[in-house]
């Protein structure tokens, strides 16, 4: 822990806050809003991603890298604007990730369980879809003539990814035989087939092969995994479909997706599994890339558009890290969402992209007891509860970890709870732990990025986003601006310069602290 006394050693000493008090004011003085245009937008969901889940990923990236922890730096923290967002859907209090992806995504709040569709839908009827659809900023982007894409560490046909291009009564209806037989007769159809049908999409990146292929098809990875098998009851191939509709790149494993050339490369459909895509921590890199590797390609094949590109990255394992109250698991998903971001900031201008991180919903996930500076985040409080047992410092309200037999709690002195397999401790014994209902933070930095700011209902997202980029109907931010004729009928604004904006990221700190209290 040597770090850890150089760090105090230096924090012992009033000039070092001062000096860092005054660096963090002078950035926020110097600071000017960026008013340009947005070409490119590029939108990082992290599923589950509270800002309790955020503080801890931070100490954990720094504890990875041998250091202290809590005064790491994360990418998302540089972001210089940041505003908290409300969560609720119309019909809960707590929400889910459909019905939050459907506010961020369409600007429109709806129902828990239903995807692309507005309140006046019900769940799982379908005939109360039609009619009651709406549209997402990826179709308001592909509509002005701009590339889109989706990458997702989940399968894409999965709740976030899914708002942005399907209409739907029921998240759960992936492939045509997840659905009931009335639904079908009723003229709804499947989430993967919307996938091909509605938008079109030039780069799709994920899992879900499975929900593509006729029923009992062989997975070319897992080929004896009956689990793996196709699962279409109508004998549809929609990846053969996919290609057969453009000129297109499918691949399916990492040597066939680094060989995909992004410079010749317009459509790019790369599913990684039969279903989610492995946890960070268990992917085998010599079959699948990273989120971070995935983002890069995306991008590449996007930014060809000379009107630029939407682009949303869903870290979705993080959420699924926290259903199974691993919280290992979690944080090492948002470690790996905070490289994508990294790396997307690495291959895009500030000056005409507008980029966001933000969370549909959190977890009950708490980060308690009295740890000292530097331990690690995923030990065990060094004061020992009334029983006189350990806890760990990171916990949940509820989940799969209650533990509690005959009034007594589980001696973990002896365990290992750093490992990426142990289950948090929680104080109601369910078997998916749930989601939390309060705000998440919204980060943002580029074009318009001082429009993400103060306490915003989640469905403002999708239209500030909008007009940053002038997309959608609010097109005022192009009034007055040169705007080539395409042959298409769409915008492309044109990027005037503006003082670049200073990144410093005790500034974020001190106006996250302000947010928070």
């Amino acid at each position: 822990m040597q770090n850890v006394h150089i760090v105090q050693f230096e924090e012992e000493n009033p000039e070092f806050w001062r000096t860092q008090g005054a660096k963090a004011l002078q950035a926020a003085l110097d600071r000017k809003f960026n008013t340009n245009v947005a070409k490119n937008i590029m939108l990082f969901l992290g599923d589950g991603m509270g800002i309790t889940t955020i503080t801890a990923a931070r100490i954990l990236k720094g504890q990875m890298n041998n250091q202290s922890g809590e005064e790491t730096v994360m990418i998302m923290d540089t972001f210089p604007h940041a505003g908290l967002v409300k969560t609720y859907s119309v019909d809960f209090q707590i929400p889910d990730s459909s019905s939050t992806a459907t506010a961020y995504l369409c600007g429109v709040k709806t129902n828990l369980n239903t995807v692309g569709v507005n309140a006046a839908s019900r769940n799982g009827v379908c005939k109360t879809q039609k009619g009651n659809e709406v549209t997402s900023i990826l179709k308001w982007a592909k509509d002005s003539g701009k590339s889109v894409g989706i990458v997702t560490t989940t399968r894409v046909q999965h709740a976030t990814p899914a708002a942005t291009y399907a209409h739907t009564v029921s998240r759960k209806w992936y492939s045509d035989a997840d659905m009931p037989a009335s639904a079908k007769k009723e003229g709804c159809t499947d989430i993967a087939s919307q996938l091909l049908n509605n938008t079109d999409i030039d780069v799709i990146i994920g899992g879900g092969r499975k929900y593509m292929t006729p029923k009992g098809t062989r997975d070319p990875e897992y080929p004896r995994d009956l689990a793996s098998r196709g699962k279409r009851g109508d004998g549809r191939d929609l990846i053969s479909d996919w290609r057969k509709m453009k000129v297109a790149r499918y691949v399916w494993n990492r040597t066939d997706f680094d060989s995909v050339d992004p410079d010749t490369t317009d459509y790019l459909m790369a599913l990684f599994e039969p279903g989610d895509m492995r946890f960070e921590v268990e992917r085998d890199p010599i079959m699948d890339p990273s989120i971070a590797e995935t983002t890069e390609k995306a991008i590449r094949i996007l930014r060809k558009n000379p009107k630029g590109f939407f682009l949303l990255v869903e870290g979705g394992r993080i959420d699924q890290g926290h259903h199974a109250s691993r919280a290992s698991m979690a944080l090492h998903e948002t470690v790996a969402l905070d490289n994508a971001v990294a790396k997307g900031l690495e291959l895009t201008n500030e000056e005409e992209t507008l980029t966001l991180v933000t969370a549909d919903h959190s977890h009950s996930f708490s980060f308690n007891g009295y740890p000292f500076r530097g331990q690690s985040i995923l030990g065990k409080s060094p004061l020992y509860g009334k029983d006189m047992l350990p806890y760990t410092t990171l916990m949940y309200g509820n989940g799969p970890g209650y533990k509690v037999v005959n009034n007594k709690r589980p001696d973990i002195r002896n365990v290992d709870t750093t490992s990426k397999d142990y289950v948090q401790l929680s104080a109601v014994p369910l078997d998916s732990e749930t989601h939390g209902g309060e705000d998440v933070v919204v980060l943002a930095r580029g074009p318009m990025a001082h429009l993400f700011h103060g306490v915003q209902e989640q469905s403002y997202l999708a239209h500030a986003m909008a007009y940053a980029a002038c997309v959608g109907r609010d097109l005022r931010h192009c009034e007055g601006r040169p705007q080539p004729t395409n042959t298409d009928g769409g915008r492309n604004a044109a990027v005037s310069p503006v003082s670049s904006i200073s990144l410093v990221t005790a500034a974020l700190t001190g106006l996250l602290a302000a947010l928070l209290h």
